[in-house]
């Protein structure tokens, strides 16, 4: 087997950095501070050593040349990996369960659409945690037209996500009881979300910095550790796209380190630490 060629830090010189920094604003909307000149060093070198392509600047050649479009979407994804976990700030999934979904019910019983939005979605324990916790609040609910919309920027990650497996050492967050009720093991000894619940995600490839061919609106929008890439106008951008797309009364969820600075201009309220509701 053919070693990979390794890559210099002293070959990755301040015009690579300055590349790559024009790049994730281009697509993806992520600023890149002068301080995350050795973050983007050591998430990027990996790239290029996988590739096999030597230096910085062969690998920025080939990921903006036609070929290189694949390997755009691993770029973008390794400057924006962060970690995820099933009911991770637990304290949105017990509001989610215990107020946003029973307000819910009789609308969608009704007839009515019943959305929730997992908005960065990555490899899928948000928008499964949000549906454990509409099962359990509303047991019925994938016979309804109730849906939960995940997205992400980055392809793979969406269809690792819509497969709904995960590891045992993944899936230690889920109380034993729900993934009795929500889960199967797999002959290789992974679980994997099966039945009904099945029903209530729809997993998308979106960059919240572009266009959204989204229809309708929702009852609660998570977009969590999303904002901490992106520059103060871009920021306040995106909190009043999600703000116009809650329905009255609807929850925004945001990252414990983050803040709706522009919540009153943009239509929201804050009830708890991370947690906002659109005025009527």
């Amino acid at each position: 087997m053919k070693d990979h060629m390794t890559v210099s830090e002293s070959e990755y010189t301040d015009a690579d950095f300055q590349k790559v920094r024009q790049i994730a604003r281009e697509k993806a909307g992520i600023h890149l501070p002068a301080t995350k000149k050795a973050l983007v060093y050591s998430r990027v070198s990996r790239r290029v050593r996988e590739l096999d392509l030597g230096s910085f600047q062969a690998y920025l050649s080939f990921v903006t040349s036609p070929a290189g479009e694949d390997e755009m979407q691993n770029l973008i994804f390794a400057l924006t990996t962060n970690v995820t976990s099933f009911f991770r700030e637990k304290s949105h999934f017990d509001h989610l369960e215990s107020i946003v979904v029973p307000q819910m019910i009789s609308r969608v019983r009704a007839g009515k659409r019943g959305r929730i939005w997992s908005a960065a979605c990555s490899t899928g324990p948000e928008p499964w945690s949000i549906a454990m916790s509409v099962m359990t609040a509303f047991p019925d609910a994938a016979t309804h037209d109730f849906r939960i919309l995940a997205t992400d920027i980055n392809a793979h990650v969406v269809a690792r996500a819509t497969e709904g497996v995960y590891g045992a050492e993944d899936v230690e967050g889920i109380p034993t009881a729900w993934k009795a009720q929500f889960m199967e093991r797999t002959p290789s000894g992974d679980y994997r979300f099966t039945g009904p619940i099945r029903r209530l995600p729809a997993f998308r490839v979106l960059n919240l910095n572009a266009s959204w061919p989204i229809q309708g609106s929702f009852s609660a929008i998570f977009c969590r550790n999303v904002v901490i890439y992106f520059d103060d106008s871009t920021r306040e951008h995106l909190w009043q796209r999600l703000a116009d797309k809650l329905d009255p009364g609807g929850f925004l969820y945001v990252g414990h380190s983050e803040r709706v600075s522009c919540a009153n201009q943009c239509g929201l309220t804050q009830v708890a630490p991370t947690i906002y509701r659109k005025d009527h």
